[in-house]
């Protein structure tokens, strides 16, 4: 199949390239820079360029362009460039797609940051209403970016991805450094449901939609045993063999990291029901074997 694929270059785009090739897949490119071989194309979501003929022949668009929710703090400007980074690249794709005669499948990058930051334990899945602050807000405009590509009859895709844990990128090498030197401990009560997936799922999702002709809309790309903050810390000190003694308390945490904290100790207790009744198989259903897989272990390290 072909992919034509944006934001290629972050920690996810460059796992789900590598994986697309393994498989014997074409990958397009699409860069802000100019292009340095004949698998790069040139474009400029932010005044809306994009030769749309690249699309054209295509199987699938997806979008995993971004800048980094991770960076702080979150000033003025800089949650400016969080909702553009992702509105603008969604929808010059979607305006493009949409003059197509035979338009591919189009996959967008979206988040679990959809249901809000505090949700309890109530149980959610695809139906489940948003949530409300910033993230919830920026998500909400992200997928409405893609309209105009669904009302010209393109099959759209949302992926609302959680928290992606793996060693060769993104937040979990930050995570892991405390629980090295034996200073790893719970975040807040540690009561807190965190939507969390693995990289290799993450990964064999994409295609799994891409390849169904039958799935559109949303998707959550969770664990389907969702896990709390305390079951993780207890998995990586587990995986590590290091002791897990302390409790960083959630005032300290919303003093750190300002809005950004809620990603930490809110509760959200999401599922992914509309993968698992489509019959996706996941590899790492629990956090157990998430962390397992993060580090790239294939057996549990020492107790």
């Amino acid at each position: 199949m072909r992919y034509v694929l944006a934001g290629a270059s972050g920690f996810l785009g460059r796992a789900l390239r590598a994986r697309l090739t393994r498989a014997g897949h074409e990958v397009t490119r699409l860069v802000r820079r100019e292009p340095r071989g004949p698998d790069e194309v040139q474009w400029d979501p932010a005044r809306g360029r994009l030769d749309g003929r690249v699309l054209e022949g295509a199987d699938a668009v997806v979008n995993l362009a971004g800048a980094s929710i991770g960076r702080i703090p979150w000033t003025r400007s800089y949650r400016e460039t969080l909702v553009s980074s992702r509105v603008d690249t969604t929808g010059t794709l979607a305006r493009e797609l949409a003059n197509l005669s035979d338009p591919p499948v189009f996959v967008v990058q979206s988040a679990s940051g959809y249901y809000g930051k505090e949700r309890g334990d109530d149980e959610l899945d695809e139906d489940s209403p948003p949530g409300t602050g910033f993230l919830a807000d920026l998500v909400h405009r992200w997928e409405q970016a893609a309209e105009p590509a669904e009302r010209a009859g393109v099959r759209v895709v949302w992926l609302r991805t959680a928290v992606v844990l793996d060693r060769s990128g993104g937040i979990f090498p930050l995570m892991l450094l405390p629980f090295r030197f034996g200073l790893g401990g719970r975040l807040g009560s540690g009561r807190q449901f965190m939507p969390l997936v693995s990289l290799r799922d993450w990964v064999e999702v994409v295609p799994f939609v891409v390849e169904r002709t039958e799935s559109h809309g949303a998707y959550n790309v969770t664990l389907p045993e969702p896990a709390t903050n305390a079951d993780l810390t207890a998995a990586i000190g587990a995986a590590l063999g290091r002791p897990t003694p302390l409790r960083v308390p959630a005032p300290l945490i919303r003093l750190a990291l300002g809005e950004l904290s809620g990603e930490l100790v809110g509760s959200v207790r999401l599922r992914p029901r509309r993968l698992l009744a489509e019959g996706f198989a996941f590899r790492d259903p629990d956090v157990q074997s998430l962390v397992r897989a993060g580090l790239h272990q294939t057996e549990p390290g020492p107790a």
